[in-house]
């Protein structure tokens, strides 16, 4: 994700639905930033969030944030409830509020004046003329109207695409019957495919490998092949198997698209994905532990493997090495 500089109130209502993928509504958004090269972390609660307020506190300040904005959408009473009392635990977690909004109607409201300096009609903004928005689209980020879209653009296609992927993954699973183990050949079929940029992967191409991921030596050769400095056509090439691939092969494909989307910058899209990949599996590790990391408030920059191909082949034979 690009870096979206803030300078104003205005600019946080803008930059708020691209640090979350989505226009929020009936939230409190908190974002915590000055950490020290650590970028900023958007947490957004549900509204009333007076219950969240000193694990989020606790949490942005743990992880180096030195001060906060709140951005708060929906009524006015609960709003300011939530936020006074979000206010105060950040405050006195040592993660001051710099700035306090509410946010309706396209305009917005001061919740830290007190005095005449903010009009009682609020103050009118326009996202799509702002130097944020227009950042954020020029580096290709989307917003969607709604959190319940963002969870649409995970879920499963219907229709002739379903059918096609049950008769491949058919095949696949045949396929995989006469040919068990890790294989050279299946090893090189998974690094062409992640490396092919000319065309979308076919049917039968998302379901062999859908089935192969369920082996972790062929998720982790995925994993590992995330650019995880510029993750954007990672996102949609797994955006596009976790829907395809049926529900008993989503965990591995979902859970490599939550990494892609948090080194994105992108927790919504990173959250949801790993909602569809416990769904499928409640206890799949690599969602788990992704779950952890960002209820965490890690940031992204923290979060990086750095490994080589070579490095995890040497790994996995090491490791089978031990076994023997």
């Amino acid at each position: 994700m690009t870096a979206l500089v803030i300078r104003s109130a205005q600019d946080a209502i803008a930059a708020v639905p691209y640090l979350l993928g989505f226009h929020p509504s009936r939230s409190l958004v908190v974002i915590g930033f000055e950490s020290g090269g650590n970028g900023t972390c958007a947490i957004r609660l549900d509204l009333p969030s007076s219950d969240a307020a000193e694990r989020v506190a606790a949490l942005l300040a743990g992880n180096g944030f030195r001060r906060s904005l709140l951005l708060g959408y929906g009524p006015d009473d609960e709003v300011r409830e939530s936020a006074a009392t979000v206010r105060a635990a950040l405050d006195s977690a040592g993660v001051p509020v710099a700035e306090a909004v509410r946010v309706a109607d396209g305009r917005w409201w001061s919740l830290t004046c007190d005095d005449d300096c903010c009009p009682p009609e609020g103050v009118p903004y326009d996202i799509s003329a702002s130097v944020v928005a227009a950042e954020a689209t020029f580096a290709g980020q989307v917003v969607l109207a709604d959190r319940s879209e963002l969870v649409r653009s995970v879920q499963p296609l219907d229709g002739p695409v379903r059918a096609a992927m049950r008769e491949a993954t058919e095949r696949a699973e045949i396929r995989l019957l006469s040919r068990p183990g890790t294989s050279d050949e299946s090893l090189d079929f998974v690094h062409a495919l992640l490396a092919r940029a000319d065309a979308p992967p076919t049917d039968d191409e998302v379901a062999w490998l859908g089935v192969l991921l369920t082996d972790l030596r062929f998720r982790d050769e995925a994993w590992i092949r995330i650019d995880e400095d510029a993750p954007t056509a990672d996102i949609a090439f797994w955006r596009d198997v976790v829907r395809r691939v049926e529900e008993a092969y989503v965990p591995g494909p979902a859970s490599l698209l939550a990494f892609a989307a948090y080194s994105a910058g992108d927790g919504g899209l990173a959250n949801v994905a790993i909602e569809r990949a416990l769904d499928a599996d409640p206890a799949y590790s690599m969602a788990v532990i992704l779950r952890e990391v960002i209820n965490a408030g890690i940031p992204p920059s923290k979060l990086r493997l750095r490994m080589t191909p070579d490095q995890l082949a040497t790994a996995y034979y090491n490791q089978q090495r031990k076994a023997c």
